[in-house]
């Protein structure tokens, strides 16, 4: 097969992300020129997309002087087709004539952009003759101007920078076992790390030993950490608030504990349901807003995952910084404190609760965990470092937990604390 369907498909998919704000997993399950394309091909159109995204500050700074119109003036199909060739010639090991040739031959396939076809082999071929951008403009171009300003303020220049190349990491699949998670490495082929999570190489999940025994599931390393933080006890009655996927009830009950998984949305929770029936574990699966349910008895121990902007899992999804804007994240301080301070009282006076969120973005984790201590609601348990095995560097001075990059191998971006409720 030419290769111009395979930068077609790899052109369409970046429209509908960057263009319609659509998920890059929903774009690939529902592009035609994508879903026609074969194994390795598909495959290919994916890795180009992927790369776009993970570069996609870099592309769009590095490709400006070369356009004789801003990029954002260009259409939208071709600017697609433009990014799409830059990543093939600054970042994926294609040769430059390919990239060039076959990126403007996928303008011609593609009515919109064929009227472009000239603009982008021009803006191309000045590329191929460009230093990569990776070696002169900052890591926190990769993102937005907004986020970049905002973690840099967070953190400082340097662990920003060192958050955003972080993105550029084909991410590690970590499993968490329901039992012996020295078998399921060996089974696997994976490493036990030192949190109990296995580390593998990425490949197809459902074709790995032990998944129809429901032997594992797949759990980044540090989402394990707020169920353990825990301590769940055999029989000991625990809320999962906010619950779907699922992968932190599994967890929980895996260690005995009674668990009740409570999530507003119907179809995460079939998910859930699913991964408990397929690794034989039991939880009461409850579809409410938990805002406002009210538990027939007070819980000795709450897990509160909250909805959050999940800018801690760019390595995963690297378009989430382009397809969400400031506004958006802004929305998610105020249902997150609402949610916390309904999880305090439906937990029992003296009990544990561990807040969480997979975003570094401190008005959605540290902020919301003072201004409840500030209010009286809960108090600080500090994590001590032996109960975060792997993860001792992410340990922040308040006794808080914060897998930066550096902070425990390749892992998402998690904060996460442990709060007491007065007796």
């Amino acid at each position: 097969m030419s290769g111009a369907p395979i930068r077609l498909a790899a052109g369409r998919l970046l429209n509908l992300v960057l263009d319609k704000k659509r998920t890059l997993d929903d774009a690939l399950a529902t592009d035609d020129a994508y879903n026609n394309l074969d194994g390795s091909d598909r495959a290919f159109a994916r890795a180009i997309a992927s790369s776009a995204l993970r570069h996609l500050g870099w592309i769009d700074r590095g490709v400006s002087p070369f356009l004789s119109r801003p990029l954002s003036a260009t259409g939208a199909e071709i600017r697609a087709l433009i990014r799409a060739g830059a990543a093939q010639i600054w970042f994926m090991d294609v040769p430059h004539h390919a990239a060039v040739s076959e990126t403007v031959e996928a303008a011609r396939l593609w009515s919109p952009a064929r009227s472009g076809g000239g603009f982008l082999n021009a803006a191309l071929r000045r590329v191929t003759e460009s230093e990569s951008p990776a070696a002169t403009i900052s890591p926190l171009a990769l993102w937005p101007d907004w986020l970049a300003s905002r973690l840099g303020s967070a953190y400082g220049r340097e662990a920003a920078e060192a958050l955003a190349l972080s993105q550029l990491e084909e991410p590690s699949l970590h499993l968490s076992p329901k039992g012996d998670g020295a078998r399921v490495a060996e089974a696997t082929g994976g490493t036990l790390l030192p949190d109990g999570a296995i580390d593998i190489v990425s490949g197809a999940v459902e074709t790995l030993p032990g998944y129809a025994a429901g032997d594992w599931w797949v759990q980044d390393a540090a989402a394990r950490i707020p169920a353990q933080l825990l301590s769940p006890q055999t029989g000991e009655r625990i809320l999962d608030l906010c619950a779907a996927p699922g992968g932190k009830t599994l967890q929980l009950a895996a260690a005995g504990a009674d668990v009740t998984a409570l999530d507003r949305s119907r179809p995460r929770l079939e998910r859930l349901k699913e991964n408990l029936a397929r690794t034989g574990l039991h939880a009461e699966v409850i579809i409410a807003d938990g805002e406002a349910w009210a538990p027939p008895a007070l819980f000795p121990k709450i897990l509160l995952d909250a909805p959050c902007s999940a800018l801690g899992t760019l390595r995963r999804h690297p378009e989430s910084a382009w397809i969400k804007t400031e506004d958006d994240v802004a929305r998610f301080p105020g249902v997150q404190a609402r949610l916390l301070a309904a999880a305090a009282g439906m937990l029992a006076p003296g009990g544990t609760l561990v807040y969480c969120v997979c975003t570094p973005v401190p008005a959605e984790g540290v902020d919301i965990v003072e201004a409840a201590i500030g209010k009286g609601i809960l108090t600080r348990s500090p994590v001590k470092a032996e109960e975060i095995p792997g993860f001792e560097a992410a340990l922040t001075p308040a006794g808080d937990v914060l897998t930066l990059p550096g902070t425990g191998g390749k892992h998402d971006a998690f904060y996460i604390a442990r709060l007491i409720k007065p007796a």
